[in-house]
């Protein structure tokens, strides 16, 4: 059964994504989810589209910018494009997206039904409801814009869905899955994050199931009772009537993503000991597994550091994503930030993966495991791992960018 995941607080940044680079996240957004797939099943597949850290660092990981709104519009635009070919075969479909295509999302899962004979009607109900309890029955100043609905072939679900408040010149992302509490109006929030602005109205709460009762009962019997009863609040002076006056014990909050308005990559946004571990597994064990197990003579060191970031958001643990801004030191971001983005490290990113999961689906699993290997050694070095600062190592990568094909917007 349905619950609310978790959330995230993007600034609202403008711009296009470019189609040298939107074509490339089709790619490896495409090669990331058969190989997690592949490896862990079509749910776990879901589960972590349904935690905003890893949506972050999975976008970040395909060279989109690490921290704005816009990353979430291209990532859903990236897996609805990528997988579109593979997803029978895969069993995993995207539906919905940004504006117009958000309403598309009902016949689209109707479609989704007459070709897979899944139980279609289920999913459209699920659909509306989590976008109107985000915009409707919870108001907590953001108007939603994007609703992204991830299928199975099981008839599970994720929901990813955004809304803007232009005052605050911030983007809420809300993630849903498919499993977890018992219904929709059984407080699927564990709680509401973000600054407080003012009350905000929660009618999805189990503990406002009077209130709902309340407002049925008044919507049927017309509008002479409800105008009478504004009179009598509005005479009272009391504006801040309580909606639930039970007490009750929240539980504890879920994953909530804030991240800073600076456009820039800074040293305070990613954990170093973290990037000196993949660093260090990159040189240690990469070139030596890939040049055997992937037969590619010549694969340079870069490559493989980028590989060992995409090793983690394959394999990584949820506690691994709290700074998912380490994630854009793989291959850069369109703006530049924290370098351009290097487009040969990224098309032997996907081509090298691409090649594991085509030899895994053949039976052959050593590159794939390859892989497997630099997250685990990553994790096993960075408690004792040296490297560059920060600093430094973006300014390393700056210096190549030209070499590597470096490009921005």
């Amino acid at each position: 059964m349905p619950q609310r995941t978790g959330s995230a607080n993007l600034p609202l940044h403008g711009g296009h994504v470019p189609k040298w680079l939107s074509t490339r996240m089709a790619s490896l957004g495409r090669v990331i989810a058969e190989a997690i797939v592949h490896e862990y099943g079509r749910d776990e597949f879901l589960r972590r589209l349904a935690h905003p850290f890893w949506f972050q660092s999975f976008g970040a990981v395909m060279g989109m910018d690490w921290h704005s709104s816009g990353i979430t519009t291209s990532v859903v635009g990236a897996l609805k494009r990528g997988l579109a070919p593979i997803q029978h075969e895969l069993g995993i479909y995207v539906c919905g997206g940004k504006g117009a295509q958000s309403r598309r999302t009902p016949q689209e899962l109707m479609g989704l039904g007459d070709s897979t004979g899944v139980d279609a009607a289920p999913l459209v109900r699920s659909s509306r409801l989590v976008a109107k309890i985000d915009s409707a029955a919870v108001q907590d100043g953001f108007d939603l814009y994007l609703h992204a609905f991830f299928a199975t072939l099981e008839g599970h679900w994720c929901v990813v869905q955004q809304g803007m408040n232009d005052k605050l010149g911030e983007a809420r992302r809300y993630h849903w899955q498919s499993e977890g509490l018992a219904g929709f109006f059984d407080s699927p929030h564990a709680a509401i994050e973000g600054c407080n602005v003012g009350a905000i109205v929660n009618l999805a709460d189990a503990r406002a199931a009077r209130n709902r009762a309340a407002g049925l009962e008044l919507a049927r019997r017309g509008p002479d009772q409800t105008i009478s009863i504004l009179k009598r609040l509005r005479h009272s002076g009391n504006l801040a009537l309580s909606l639930f006056p039970e007490t009750e014990t929240l539980a504890q909050p879920l994953p909530h993503l804030q991240l800073p308005h600076h456009h820039e990559v800074r040293a305070s946004d990613v954990m170093l000991r973290r990037l000196h571990g993949t660093l260090a597994a990159a040189a240690d064990v990469g070139p030596k597994d890939f040049a055997e197990l992937l037969l590619t003579p010549g694969v340079g060191a870069r490559t493989v550091e980028a590989l060992a970031f995409v090793a983690e958001v394959v394999h990584g643990a949820p506690s691994r994503f709290s700074d998912p801004a380490r994630f854009s030191l793989a291959h850069g971001g369109k703006d530049g930030h924290p370098f351009p983005v290097p487009i040969k490290v990224l098309d032997e990113t996907i081509r090298l993966l691409k090649s594991a999961v085509g030899r895994a689906k053949l039976g052959s699993t050593e590159a794939l495991a390859a892989i497997r290997r630099l997250d685990i050694q990553a994790r096993a070095l960075e408690s004792k791992a040296a490297g560059p600062s920060f600093e430094a190592f973006v300014a390393a990568e700056r210096r190549k960018a030209p070499s590597l094909g470096g490009r921005t917007v």
